[in-house]
């Protein structure tokens, strides 16, 4: 099949979406730069239906080059048939493709190469014939006897053609095919201790059993932790008997011929030999890549909201980087980033200088008149919180506090990269200056760290750490264009994501930055070294100047469509200095007046135009009285629609980037993030001890994974909500419900303090 037709047919889209999109791709064109500028030609397609398109089209191509490579090989020896030809054509997976080519790979020396070394080919092709013939095998294998070949005997004739067959057997496409998908069905994936009387968290696998086709992706990879740690045993408890029958019934079709015992004992060897533990490896290796593809795609989902964090913009922070034994870093920022001052304090055990320590946090605050003070949520944070809010206490200003997730920090302050923007600073204070920027712009600073140590997820550290990275750079990417970047203040590592821009791209930007001052326009973009026309294409409608010559290089508009904006500027009587000055929200209502404006044909026309002026105005009024007729709102949706299409015809523009065009106009500059969840700023604190069941709590959600959600509460330990307790519903995937980020109400319905766990639960509560 077209793989055009196919993606069409899997992904549900028209044949010309597909077929477009597939030459922007081939073109160069990035999915972001696709997604934003390229709407008329996909219909559409937003980043998420594009990288799943993106990811199939590699995938068939890299099929399609595999079955030309295989077919190549085969011909090579002089065995391809027309009909295995059409098999290997006609392959929709690559698992398929392997297995018709496994008779012909090149094996290592088995014990089926050494049969063949000794000439026992022929008996093995008479021993798969099953004739009926006078005589026995015995009397045939005299022939085959060899002593310079070691066959010495009758018995190693027939055992060494009994291992080519059990080879051939195991070999063929058709019985692999039926085996695994009997696997499928009715395996049973099996665990067991390995060493009894040890205490892990491992402990619920120690007698374990479930369904190979039930069996849940977190429970695989789980499992295949604890077998790595050499905790678990495990192994497949597959249908044997049913097997080798199917086996029998398939290879066997004269049980009178005089080979009959000897096929029979070559079927069960290659089954319970080569076939079995083969299968097994494939099942196991298919059902880890399934819950890794899965875990990634949670990692992805976890992680596009954490990114997406709103920024706490234009704050100076004491930023708390929490331990015992070697003291509390603190670093003091401006609302820039900029780092202005730091220390080293020493409130808990063993030193307990509290007093000390409170003394200089108090000093910070008032010399950098200090708005809020993220604490790292790391070892000592909970003791560390306790010497902060009692700080904040004494303080004549308000200020707050709140706990910022430190995941990744130490690792990044150890890196090259913050080496090269911190040269002269001590690793330990790099720590809190990322846990207090992280605060202030979650994305430009969360870009910086190692994927595996986001600390969002399940079992990221054990998951393909080069399909991770990738996840990662797709999340971020689309994160950082749909915010857009600031040309005159964003890091190498920032811009490294936006569409287009390579590693060695974003730092010549940032070197011609330092050498020649601010950007003011894009324009100048092209002056940066290597940066081409194609790049400057790519880029440019993702990268904000806000303060520049042109009030559009603030927006997403890409400047190949300036020219159109200025001319519908003009036609709605707005000039270019409107934009930056924030006075385009009411474009609506020009767009809504257009047509009649345009087009009157009569006085009676001319005299309704004041009418729709007061129609647009008084539109929320209408909708807040609940009036039962939906006339006006709907006569002016339906204007608005019509002037939107007869203006993007008189423009020659797509109806698609009009509308873009429209909304960027109204809010330039416009953040996506403020619509999140914003931190909980606090200036108190709780602890274990203070919970009681059936508590209602506000909390924020940290983690999703697929047996549940953990929520921060404001203790120490983040408590559990199980996908039993996500709702009154039954819920299949909790990032249904919720998502990273997310403030949410819940009940605790289950304390053990001693061991720091807590359940708790959101059934019959309304989400926040």
């Amino acid at each position: 099949m077209n793989i055009t037709i196919q993606l069409a047919k899997e992904l549900k889209l028209k044949e010309s979406q597909v077929a477009t999109t597939i030459n922007l791709i081939d073109e160069g064109n990035t999915i972001p730069f696709i997604a934003r500028y390229r709407k008329e030609m996909t219909g559409s397609l937003d980043d998420e239906v594009l990288r799943n398109l993106f990811e199939r089209l590699t995938y068939l191509r890299n099929l399609e080059a595999r079955k030309e490579e295989v077919i190549r090989l085969i011909e090579e020896q002089g065995k391809l048939t027309e009909e295995l030809k059409k098999e290997i054509l006609a392959a929709e997976k690559l698992q398929k493709v392997e297995d018709l080519y496994r008779p012909y790979k090149q094996k290592r020396r088995t014990r089926a190469t050494v049969a063949k070394e000794k000439g026992l080919e022929p008996l093995a092709e008479i021993i798969l014939k099953q004739e009926t013939i006078a005589g026995s095998l015995d009397e045939l294998a005299q022939a085959y006897i060899n002593e310079e070949l070691e066959v010495n005997t009758t018995e190693d004739a027939i055992n060494g053609a009994k291992d080519i067959v059990a080879e051939i057997i195991a070999d063929d496409a058709k019985y692999r095919d039926k085996i695994r998908n009997l696997n499928m069905r009715k395996s049973i994936i099996i665990s067991k201790v390995a060493i009894e009387g040890e205490d892990s968290v491992f402990e619920m696998y120690y007698d374990y059993s479930e369904a190979v086709n039930k069996i849940a992706n977190h429970r695989i990879l789980a499992l295949n932790r604890g077998e790595k740690e050499k905790i678990l045993k495990v192994k497949l408890n597959s249908p044997d008997e049913e097997i080798v029958n199917y086996l029998i019934k398939e290879v066997i079709f004269n049980s009178k011929a005089i080979t009959y015992e000897s096929l029979s004992e070559a079927i069960e060897d290659s089954y319970k030999r080569l076939i079995s533990p083969s299968i097994e490896r494939e099942i196991r290796s298919d059902l880890t890549e399934r819950a890794q593809e899965e875990a990634v795609k949670v990692f992805a989902k976890n992680t596009k909201p954490l990114f997406l964090s709103p920024p706490v913009k234009d704050s100076r922070v004491l930023a708390v980087d929490p331990s015992f034994r070697t003291g509390c870093k603190l670093a003091v920022i401006d609302g820039t980033g900029k780092l202005l001052d730091y220390a080293t304090i020493y409130p808990n055990a063993p030193q307990h200088r509290i007093e000390e320590s409170k003394k200089i946090m108090k000093n910070f605050i008032e010399k950098y008149d200090i708005d809020i003070i993220p604490i790292g949520n790391g070892t000592a944070s909970r003791e560390t919180e306790l010497i902060v809010a009692d700080t904040i206490t004494e303080m004549d200003k308000e200020i707050h506090y709140t706990i910022v997730s430190e995941a990744g920090a130490s690792v990044y302050s150890a890196s090259k990269l913050a080496t090269e923007e911190y040269p002269d600073i001590d690793v330990s204070i790099r720590g809190a200056i990322s846990i207090g920027r992280r605060l202030q712009d979650p994305l430009a600073e969360l870009v910086k760290i190692d994927p595996k140590s986001i600390g969002v997820g399940q079992y990221q550290h054990d998951l393909n750490q080069s399909k991770l990275g990738e996840s990662l750079k797709n999340v971020v990417e689309d994160c950082v264009n749909s915010v857009g970047v600031d040309l005159n203040t964003a890091s190498p590592s920032l811009l490294n994501y936006v569409s287009g821009i390579s590693t060695a791209t974003a730092k010549n930007i940032v070197k011609y930055r330092d050498e020649h001052g601010k950007f003011l326009n894009r324009k100048m973009l092209k002056e940066v070294k290597r940066l081409g026309d194609k790049v400057y294409e790519q880029c440019a409608g993702f990268l904000r100047i806000s303060d520049g010559n042109n009030a559009l290089d603030n927006t997403s508009v890409h400047p190949e469509s300036y020219a159109v904006t200025s001319t519908l500027l003009e036609k709605l009587g707005y000039e270019l200095d409107d934009v930056r000055e924030g006075k385009l929200k009411n474009i609506d209502e020009k767009i809504f007046e257009y047509k009649a404006a345009n087009t009157k044909k009569n006085a009676k026309e001319e005299s309704t135009k004041s009418n729709n002026r007061k129609t647009v105005r008084s539109l929320q009024d209408l909708a807040s009285l609940n009036l039962k007729t939906d006339t006006p709102k709907e006569t002016n949706r339906k204007t608005i629609k019509e002037n939107i299409l007869a203006l993007a015809e008189e423009l020659e523009v797509g109806v698609f980037t009009l509308k873009d065009i429209i909304e960027e106009l109204k809010k330039p500059g416009r953040d996506p993030r403020e619509e999140m969840p914003k931190p909980v700023f606090r200036s108190d604190v709780l602890k274990m001890e203070d919970l009681k069941l059936d508590m209602i709590m506000q909390g924020t959600v940290r983690n999703v994974v697929d047996f549940g959600a953990f929520v921060d509460i404001g203790v120490k330990q983040d408590g559990l909500v199980h996908i039993s307790e996500l709702g009154d519903k039954f819920i299949k995937n909790p990032m249904d419900v919720v998502s990273v980020g997310d403030e949410v109400t819940v009940r605790i319905i289950k304390l053990d303090i001693e061991r720091g766990k807590i359940s708790m639960s959101m059934k019959g509560i309304k989400r926040t």
